[in-house]
């Protein structure tokens, strides 16, 4: 049985996540994800908005996802191959090169990344809605109401 391992945060779960677990699978016949703990994102400067639990639990439901343990720090990877006895380590190209001194123990694999789709860009998408923000939209939806009232008013 060839395994597969890959690592992440998996936060804002979306089909960038789904096509490169998808690739992944496709390598091997057991996949398995390890995912970055809440108090290791911290570590990393990270806050993901879903739980680490949350977010297992939504990975552990991608129908190619065989297994899903958690990432404490960045040294456990080593050891995690080595356990798991793992074929492959496959990580998306942004990562391309930081994990090459693994390939003594697998083969390390980077894969292309789906264009124009990432946690960050949601993430900055969803930051324009400020408090402010939905109170200005808020008062421009009341203004067009007012505008479709006297127009319909003044055609009746």
């Amino acid at each position: 049985m060839k395994k597969v391992i890959t690592y992440g945060t998996y936060d804002l779960f979306h089909v960038g996540h789904i096509r490169l677990l998808k690739r992944l699978k496709a390598l091997g016949d057991y996949l398995i994800v390890v995912i970055s703990t809440d108090d290791f994102n911290q570590i990393k400067g990270k806050k993901s908005f879903f739980s680490y639990e949350e977010r297992k639990e939504i990975v552990e439901s991608c129908k190619y996802v065989d297994m899903v343990i958690p990432e404490n720090r960045w040294e456990q990877k080593r050891m995690d191959i080595i356990n798991h006895k793992v074929d492959i380590l496959g990580m998306g190209d942004d990562w391309a090169g930081h994990f090459d001194d693994l390939k003594d123990i697998c083969e390390v694999i980077y894969l292309k990344r789906t264009e124009n789709i990432s946690t960050t860009k949601i993430k900055n998408k969803l930051s324009i809605i400020t408090p402010q923000r939905l109170q200005e939209l808020e008062k421009s939806v009341h203004n067009v109401f007012d505008i479709v009232k006297t127009i319909s008013e003044a055609n009746k």
